[in-house]
């Protein structure tokens, strides 16, 4: 295989791995545009709207990263410089990955504190955070050392 098929390769698995993560984005900015227009929503304190607020805010800014590179991918063809151009969305897909993360965790605190209770909505944003932690982060470094 020649490197410009490789560099192909990795930037057809890169514009893969965001098809996987956009319908995620997706479906949680879907429904914390809803999430305003129910009635319950006027009665929850200014805390919870601030903590609705950080996570809308993550959670458009994830669908924005991780559809950058696919739509740069089509305005910049015919790439000149793939290699740069993999670089830099690489970045943009962990970016939006990260984005992605904390508008989970703080998704998990809004939702259980407001069924559960603070105290359980922070400790399970605490282990939804750590699962996100070790699943995303932690686990593919130890791989990437390991083998």
């Amino acid at each position: 295989m020649t490197e410009d098929e490789s560099e192909n390769g990795d930037l057809t698995d890169l514009l893969s791995e965001t098809r996987i993560l956009l319908p995620g984005a997706q479906m949680l900015s879907a429904f914390l545009i809803i999430l305003p227009f129910n009635g319950g929503f006027a009665q929850i304190d200014h805390t919870e709207k601030l903590l609705f607020l950080a996570t809308f805010f993550f959670s458009l800014t994830s669908l924005v990263l991780l559809s950058a590179p696919a739509i740069q991918h089509r305005l910049l063809r015919p790439l000149k410089d793939r290699a740069r151009f993999k670089h830099v969305a690489t970045r943009q897909v962990v970016a939006g990955a990260f984005t992605l993360a904390i508008a989970l965790v703080l998704g998990t605190e809004l939702v259980i504190s407001e069924v559960f209770g603070a105290t359980v909505g922070l400790i399970m944003a605490a282990l939804m955070a750590s699962l996100i932690l070790c699943a995303w982060w932690l686990l593919p470094l130890y791989l990437k050392r390991r083998f």
